[in-house]
């Protein structure tokens, strides 16, 4: 399949500056991204491997039970073995549209699905890898027995496990500290653990929430050589970042959420028709939607 591209939306009427046009059935000109991806760009007609289709989630808050729309009607598609970015501000919808993903939360509207099989089904699980923003483990374990315990869980068998762990650990620069439990490991090396725990039942889609995180540049080199390695492979890999740099030299395609909407989606090249930099493109978006409460 070819994937999605960015695309202008028809327009009608004189256009003015700053993003809007005039609308002559309204009478009005209104905002409008001229990155706004089409249906297909949005994850309708296509075969993604992961498929996001008009999911709406609001959060209530308080004890006024104030609504705090989360995503509103968000649509993408992911390739099979592409690199996909997911851009947005703090807030924007990110980790919302990830935990919808892995069917941690159940969207109001709207459906998900990964490898054709919807994420309400448990054994959509079990062909994910999924690092969050903070992991969490048992602090006494080392390196090596959470990792056996990931292999063991996953449905790899002894022979399986003894073979797989070894090559992760070297190749998260773990292996001189695979024996020390994790209560005396650096954040980043943390994050590093985290990382091998997802990538240890070989996953086809490999969501990541944040993978930068508190790595240093050695730690960022390991995470952008692993990333390209999962590309080579085939892996789809689904990645969220404020690290731009990062995500305009890794991703096939990236899109932007502000506000629990996507704005913009496509290929490097497309996004940045009119901007020499992701960056440039990211503030535009975000200056011109703002960025109202979410998660």
């Amino acid at each position: 399949m070819q994937p999605a591209v960015a695309v202008l939306r028809p327009q009608t009427g004189r256009p003015c500056k700053k993003c809007r046009v005039y609308d002559k059935k309204a009478g009005i000109s209104r905002p409008f991204c001229r990155f706004e991806p089409d249906a297909v760009g949005r994850g309708r007609g296509r075969d993604g491997m992961v498929q996001i289709v008009n999911v709406s989630k609001t959060y209530v808050s308080g004890v006024r039970r104030r609504r705090v729309p989360a995503l509103q009607g968000l649509s993408l598609a992911v390739a099979p073995g592409e690199v996909f970015g997911f851009l947005g501000p703090n807030g924007a919808g990110k980790s919302t549209t990830i935990k919808v993903l892995l069917g941690l939360i159940k969207p109001d509207s709207g459906s998900a699905s990964i490898g054709g099989l919807d994420v309400a089904r448990p054994e959509t699980r079990r062909n994910i890898g999924y690092l969050p923003e903070n992991p969490y483990f048992y602090d006494y374990l080392s390196a090596s027995e959470l990792l056996w315990f990931g292999a063991r869980t996953s449905g790899l068998s002894d022979s399986q496990a003894q073979k797989r762990i070894p090559e992760l650990l070297d190749q998260v620069g773990l292996t001189q500290a695979a024996g020390r439990p994790l209560r005396t490991y650096s954040k980043g090396m943390v994050q590093r653990a985290g990382l091998a725990f997802a990538l240890v039942h070989n996953p086809d889609v490999v969501v990541l929430d944040e993978p930068m995180s508190g790595l240093d540049p050695l730690g960022r080199k390991l995470v952008v050589d692993i990333i390209l390695d999962l590309k080579a492979r085939g892996k789809t890999v689904f990645f969220s970042s404020h690290i731009l740099s990062d995500a305009e030299r890794l991703c096939d395609r990236a899109g932007i959420i502000v506000s629990g909407k996507l704005r913009c989606c496509g290929s490097m090249n497309e996004l940045l028709t009119d901007y020499e930099t992701l960056e440039g493109l990211f503030i535009a978006q975000c200056e011109l939607f703002g960025s109202k409460e979410s998660t």
